[in-house]
């Protein structure tokens, strides 16, 4: 059979065995006495060309002699000798060869020696293939075994030997269950027994593997297996090399899990979440239980003003193990760790605590002993305590242990945690920055915005706020109610350009001059003709000394304002650049009224206009910005249609209406402001208004006098009726004096309060003055200041009106008209 050429890939026969080899016999005195077929094939040489003859003369070139001549002598000392030598072919070429010589003993103690040759070649590739079998069984690193078929162990190499603490003869014969456990037991005899059945061969493929003799360690093991077959293709068992790949799985384990940190930690501003993120990647791939505390002050979104001992909030805890979250603290919960406790120790140092083995070293673990001890029977073993720390501020810790895992933290897995720590702390960090940030936009909101509505006698009313930036929460759109004298209300939407908190400083500017503007009881155009300077002086401020200009100008900004009494059920509105409300009968019927259209706030130079519409009772009135119309990208035709449909069904609370507008028209985050305000009108009855027109005459002053006695005795007020009386009498003698002898009108109105009034025809306006003791006069309307609870003057196109306010008693008993 002729041996694979060298390099092939299959493995090569012995060239020595008789049916490859060339051999002969040399006597002791070096002549040939035997050739085989094989020696006439590798040298060419037939039988008695070389019987007889002296082999030194005619198979070895002079050149060689002194070679073989140290062979010759190495076989005669150690009665033997391997190695190459050059033999002359017949054809005159040196062949190299690779010799076995081995003495011979004849009868008579006569010694031949018995000479196999092979070409050098297959001699040196066998010589190899043996080093390298005899490498993998005494000095290979990575372990190898051969089992037979019953997968039953032949023969393991020293490197595989070690694991096991016998020697390589004691475990021929034994089984792989000998030496593993549980599971990885039977996941290796699987693998194995598919090789046998198959012929596949397994190939680097990871494993645990836990010794029967260390069943506390895990190892992770690389495994390689081929299936043994002789050359007839009869299986002769399975060979399997096992690689201990530990320190490689873990550190690709551990990359994992960073990566898996990174994808998973701060996905939200929220601390929570990001809390309980951390939670939930850190178990199981690193813990078996883990806590996440933070001082009190970062949980609140403050700045880190606790000590370093100080109170902390649970933020997050999770288990492998039910019966743990029963010893530790939930989520919520505000304590102070003991100072024994490792980790009062971390927040007060500041560095990492590694307690590889608890039991070994009893301490507080769990804040008290009991907990302690219920801690240790679920066989806590291993604790890391990790603080939670970044750009230099301290923000709480991180607590990992190990109780099911059987092998105690080390080095590595602290390195680990800092890593976990680091990254997460970041991220709690931006979640804190962005909760206080948050915090302040929303008391912003709160400042600048109407957050519960009192109750009106004019109107019922509900709002819909939407800020386009959902991160501070606030933004240029705006609404308000605001009550003015004599019951009346006033109703107002307005929308700064731009959004965020750059837009609702400047809407808190509006908003607050709007409230100073109603208060001085300003028609709707002249409020807006108020605004509109203000926004223009508001972007010259704006404007730098250079002119060029480098904020964002509010020049565009629209309002509508709309004032509404209910005596008169009528309502004056007017606006600029806004558009116009919507109102709504009682039976569902929709209309946007026809109002004049002034030029958005900042142009300046264009004059406003007021319109009014008479409202029956239980008139519903829509006030809203444009990105209520125009949200889900809709012209605003489409826009105001679908607002049409949304009002337009009776019989609804206004929440309800809010509720139903806000599904109609915006998508869950709308791209502009929102703003909605909704007021259904309320009408005063008759018996609660009073009014009657005093000629201008000196006994005006007494029978207003005469009129308020009677009106407040028949309404149950008797009580306020000398302070009234002398209100009322004050007011008409001034109307009588200034007016210009024209009438002058009183109306008493029963609201939540008691409201005097008195109009005239004169524009004058009354002040309030200190007068000196000489004066004979001068002190009426420091008496009128005195005795009530509100008072002031309001102009109207035919004059004004001054009016008075009186608090109801709380202990009245007479029951309320309304």
């Amino acid at each position: 059979m002729d041996a694979p050429a060298p390099g092939s890939g299959e493995a090569p026969e012995d060239p020595f065995a008789l049916h490859n080899s060339a051999s002969a016999v040399v006597d002791a005195h070096g002549r040939v006495v035997g050739w085989s077929e094989r020696a006439q094939e590798h040298l060419g040489y037939p039988p008695d060309e070389v019987l007889g003859r002296m082999a030194f003369e005619v198979l070895f070139d002079a050149r060689d002699h002194e070679a073989v001549r140290d062979a010759a002598a190495a076989c005669e000392r150690d009665r033997g000798w391997s190695g190459i030598l050059p033999v002359l072919h017949r054809s005159g070429r040196r062949v190299k060869l690779g010799f076995r010589a081995r003495a011979v003993i004849r009868a008579g103690s006569a010694r031949e020696w018995f000479l196999v040759a092979a070409p050098a070649e297959e001699v040196l590739q066998w010589e190899t293939d043996r080093s390298v079998l005899d490498g993998l069984f005494r000095r290979s690193p990575i372990g190898l075994s051969v089992h037979a078929p019953d997968l039953s162990i032949l023969r393991i190499n020293r490197a595989l030997a070690r694991f096991t603490q016998l020697s390589t003869a004691e475990i021929r014969g034994r089984r792989i269950g000998d030496f593993l456990i549980g599971p990885d037991l039977e996941t290796i005899e699987t693998r194995l027994r598919r090789v046998l059945e198959t012929g596949v061969p397994l190939i680097f493929t990871e494993q645990p593997c836990r010794l029967r003799s260390d069943p506390g360690h895990e190892r992770v093991v690389s495994v390689s297996a081929f299936r043994m077959q002789d050359p007839s293709g009869g299986i002769l068992g399975v060979t399997q090399l096992v690689e201990d790949v530990t320190d490689r799985y873990r550190a690709r384990r551990r990359l994992a899990l960073l990566n898996r940190a990174s994808a998973r930690i701060g996905t939200t501003l929220d601390l929570g979440q990001t809390t309980r993120e951390l939670a939930d990647v850190a178990v199981p791939g690193l813990a078996d239980a883990v806590s996440v505390d933070l001082l009190e002050s970062v949980a609140r979104g403050e700045e880190t003003a606790e000590e370093a001992s100080g109170t902390v909030r649970r933020m997050a805890v999770h288990s492998v193990m039910a019966e743990a979250l029963q010893v530790m603290y939930s989520a919520g919960e505000v304590f102070r760790f003991d100072p024994r406790t490792p980790q009062a120790r971390c927040l007060a140092d500041q560095q990492p605590v590694l307690e590889p083995e608890l039991q070994s070293n009893p301490r507080w673990y769990f804040q008290d002993p009991e907990r302690t001890q219920r801690a240790l029977r679920l066989h806590a073993h291993s604790l890391i305590v990790v603080p939670l720390t970044a750009r230099g501020l301290l923000l709480g810790l991180l607590s990992l242990w190990r109780a099911e895992r059987g092998e105690p933290f080390e080095e590595d897995d602290l390195t680990l945690a800092e890593e976990f720590a680091a990254r997460a702390a970041l991220c709690i960090d931006n979640a804190r920055r962005y909760t206080q940030q948050h915090q302040a936009a929303l008391t912003l909101q709160r400042s600048l915005l109407p957050q519960e509505l009192p109750e009106y006698s004019a109107v019922e009313v509900a709002h819909l706020y939407l800020p386009a930036d959902p991160a501070t929460g606030v933004g240029g759109d705006w609404f308000d109610v605001i009550p003015l004298s004599g019951a009346r209300v006033a109703l107002v939407v307005g929308d700064v350009v731009g959004h965020g908190l750059h837009a609702a400083a400047t809407m808190g500017r509006l908003r607050t001059a709007v409230h100073t503007l109603a208060s001085l009881d300003y028609a709707p155009d002249e409020v807006l003709s108020h605004l509109d300077d203000l926004v223009n002086r508001l972007a010259d401020e704006q404007e730098p000394a250079g002119g060029r200009s480098q904020g964002r100008q509010i020049v565009g900004a629209t309002c509508l304002y709309a004032v509404y009494d209910p005596t008169s059920r009528r309502c004056t509105l007017a606006r600029a650049g806004h558009l116009p409300p919507a109102v709504v009968t009682s039976d569902g019927t929709v209309s946007l009224p026809d109002l004049p259209e002034g030029p958005p706030l900042g142009l300046g130079g264009l004059p406003f206009e007021s319109a009014e519409l008479e409202l029956a009772e239980g008139s519903l009135l829509a006030l809203y910005t444009n990105g209520l119309v125009e949200a889900r990208g809709l012209d605003l035709d489409e826009g105001l249609e679908r607002l049409r449909g949304a009002l337009s069904r009776p019989g609804r609370s206004l929440e309800e209406t809010c509720a139903d507008v806000q599904n109609a028209l915006l998508p869950d985050h709308p791209p502009d402001d929102v703003a909605l305000l909704l007021a259904r009108t309320r009408v005063l009855a008759p018996e609660q208004v009073a009014s009657w027109e005093l000629p201008a005459e000196p006994t005006a002053a007494a029978r207003a006098r005469h009129l308020t006695e009677a009106t407040l005795t028949g309404w149950g007020l008797g009580e306020l009726a000398f302070t009234a009386e002398l209100v009322v009498s004050e007011l008409v003698t001034n109307a009588y004096r200034y007016g210009g002898g024209t009438p002058v009108t009183l109306r008493l109105i029963r609201d939540r309060s008691l409201i005097c009034e008195v109009s005239d025809s004169s524009s004058t306006a009354p002040h309030l003055r200190r007068a000196r003791t000489t004066d004979e006069g001068g002190r009426g309307l420091f008496l009128v200041a005195q005795l009530t609870e509100r008072w002031g003057t309001r102009y109207t196109r035919d004059g004004k009106t001054v009016w008075t306010e009186f608090p109801l008693a709380a202990s009245e008993g007479t029951p309320r008209l309304w």
